[in-house]
């Protein structure tokens, strides 16, 4: 303490501080700690006022506000509260990013990635909300525009969101990474799109024959009981179980249709969708599926 002056050297208002002095000397060299004045031999001077300053930028400072920041608050350039605002949004972008990145960390985990798909998921998981709509969009023009389907429907189909939302939890990357890679496949969007002729109801007719396995559940939830009880796909009570399931259905245009869907892995895409959208949505039936359209083959030879 200069006692003439009752100033502080920038050693003794570290120690009054518990700050370290390399700190207050950077922060004095930015402007954003004033002093007020230099000893006879040149060191820099404190008073209690720039003592109580840096108590403030302190605080500032654990709050995780930049130097730049701190000092328009000082010199009432913002207010804290403006600042404060500003520093909740860049802070909620940041703990999405580390979601996202803790997301894509873990699926490269599970997956065993190689560095290429690494890079891909990355890429694929920190898209825009822009980017990911447009995927989506070009996805749906290509695979539902074509459809002859009814005016409502092709609206609604259209107006389906397939995004991530703000605060994505992890399965909601994961699934919408995986989602993003399967619908920008050509092959993938010409198998569905062949699936959804046979399967989608047209103006000038009703559901198609099998088109009720893939937008009804009880068939599939018929079949599962089925399968847990052991029933084999070759067996006469599997050939009950069609028969009582399609009565007078043509049964060459059910095993089309189902043939269709299982090439597409259409019900992995619908699966995908539900989790996007975090939606506690039926669990993937493939095996069921497969397992129907086993018991129908049996059943037509």
């Amino acid at each position: 303490m200069d006692e003439s002056t009752d100033l502080l050297t920038i050693g003794e208002l570290a120690r009054r501080t518990g700050l370290p002095a390399r700190t207050l000397r950077f922060w004095s060299n930015e402007g954003v700690v004033a002093e007020a004045g230099r000893s006879a031999g040149g060191y820099r001077l404190y008073d209690a006022a720039g003592v109580a300053r840096v108590e403030l930028i302190r605080t500032l400072r654990e709050l995780g506000l930049g130097l730049d920041d701190v000092r328009r608050v000082l010199d009432r350039e913002d207010t804290v509260a403006d600042v404060a605002a500003a520093h909740v949004v860049a802070i909620d972008a940041q703990i999405r990013a580390l979601k996202v990145s803790r997301a894509v960390l873990s699926t490269v985990a599970q997956r065993r990635s190689t560095l290429e798909e690494t890079a891909l998921m990355n890429k694929l998981a920190r898209l825009s909300a822009a980017e990911r709509a447009q995927i989506v969009d070009e996805f749906k023009t290509e695979v539902f525009g074509r459809l002859d389907i009814d005016p409502a429907l092709r609206e609604r189909v259209q107006a389906l969101r397939v995004d991530l939302p703000e605060d994505p939890t992890p399965d909601q990357v994961d699934a919408w990474v995986e989602l993003a890679e399967l619908v920008q496949d050509q092959d993938f969007r010409a198998r569905l799109g062949h699936f959804l002729e046979l399967n989608t109801p047209r103006p000038d007719r009703k559901a198609p024959p099998g088109a009720n396995v893939w937008w009804a559940r009880q068939v599939v939830n018929t079949v599962a009981e089925a399968r847990e009880q052991g029933v084999e796909p070759g067996s006469k009570a599997a050939a009950e179980l069609v028969d009582t399931t399609f009565r007078n259905t043509d049964l060459a245009a059910v095993l089309a249709s189902l043939r269709a869907g299982i090439d597409a892995g259409a019900e992995r895409y619908r699966v995908l969708v539900s989790r996007v959208q975090g939606r506690q949505g039926a669990p993937d039936s493939t095996v069921d599926i497969r397992w129907l359209a086993t018991a129908i083959e049996f059943r037509l030879s």
